[in-house]
Order: C-alpha cells, then sequence, then structure tokens
C-alpha cells in the first residue's frame, strides 16, 4: 500500500537543524499519523506520497514551508512582575532558553522562550522554536494502512496514550518528544 491522503502512515525519522539532530522518533515508536488530515506539515506529507514501506527519503523544508520565518512582533519585552507566584518572583524559571507557559489576555494558551533576563523586563519569543530554521529530514516508512475508526480517537499516534496531544502539554507525560 502506498502513501495517500487518508491512510494511516508510520515514519520513522530524523530532523536535523543546524547540523545538529533537533529531533527523532524514539527507538521502536515510529511516528503514526493520518495522512492529509493536517497534522504534519503539509510539505512534509507531500514528499511521502507515492512511497511504501521501507522506502526512505531525504528532503529539506525552507523556513516558508516549514514554521514560517521569524515574526519580530512575537517578540516582546514583559514587566518582570508578571513572573510573580505568592508575592515574589519566581526566580527559578527566569533563565535564558527556558520555556514558560503563558496566556494572552483571551487566554489562549501559549509557550514563549526567554531570551533575556534583565534587571525590570524579561524578553520572550513566543515564534515557534523552528521559526526561521532549514528543516532537514531523513525518513523511512514503516507501514501504510487503512484508517480505523480507533485511529479517530483524537490520539496524535505519538505514543501518548488514550488521550490525544491537547489533553496534556507533549513532553510532559509522554516520550513523544513533541507533536509534529
Amino acid at each position: 500500500m502506498k502513501v495517500e491522503n487518508s491512510k494511516m502512515v508510520a515514519v520513522n525519522y530524523t530532523l536535523t537543524v543546524d547540523g545538529q539532530i533537533a529531533d527523532k522518533n524514539p527507538e521502536g515508536k515510529p511516528l503514526e499519523f493520518v495522512c492529509g488530515a493536517g497534522m504534519l506539515l503539509p510539505k512534509f506529507e507531500g514528499a511521502l506520497m507515492g512511497k511504501e514501506p521501507g522506502d526512505k527519503v531525504s528532503f529539506t523544508l525552507e523556513p516558508a514551508d516549514g514554521y514560517g520565518e521569524i515574526i519580530a512582533e512575537a517578540i516582546v519585552e514583559l514587566p518582570k512582575n508578571i513572573f510573580m507566584i505568592d508575592g515574589k518572583i519566581a526566580e527559578d524559571i527566569l533563565f535564558e532558553g527556558n520555556i514558560v507557559p503563558m496566556s494572552d489576555a483571551e487566554g489562549h494558551r501559549m509557550n514563549g522562550i526567554i531570551r533575556e533576563v534583565k534587571e525590570e523586563t524579561v524578553t520572550m519569543d513566543f515564534n515557534h522554536p523552528m521559526a526561521g530554521k532549514t528543516l532537514n529530514f531523513d525518513v523511512e516508512v514503516v507501514s501504510v494502512r487503512d484508517v480505523t475508526p480507533e485511529d479517530l480517537q483524537g490520539s496524535c499516534g505519538c505514543g501518548c496514550g488514550d488521550h490525544g496531544c491537547g489533553d496534556h502539554e507533549c513532553g510532559e507525560g509522554c516520550d513523544c518528544g513533541g507533536c509534529h
């Protein structure tokens, strides 16, 4: 069976960014997804179309086909006092590179990466961590099959269990390395 829309596809992959491995599926736990359901980057899926189990493909996605360019407006200075817990600045979370879950004024949850901690402010970057990056993939198709009703229960296929990734922050409580 070949990779096509509406098929359940399992792949082993390695993502290399700037010459370093940035992500890969855990050994023995291929990434599973319903092709064409919008779970993965469209150009990632497109590179797999027509492939069969055992086929290997390497391809590169430029930022525009990956997670976009860096948006300058998504890098903001926030007052340090918004990081107060029980009346004290949460110094233990305020370090460069830390990812901090936050909510905007409308209650939308988002993750920000701390870029700089100053005396009165914290520079937060709300771009996707892979924004502006060229993504190099090495992918092996492990299996292709028809979708079952169980496949449509909301799981991302990352090995998270019986819940979908909307039920938790991937990387917390699951070993999938994040949803893709």
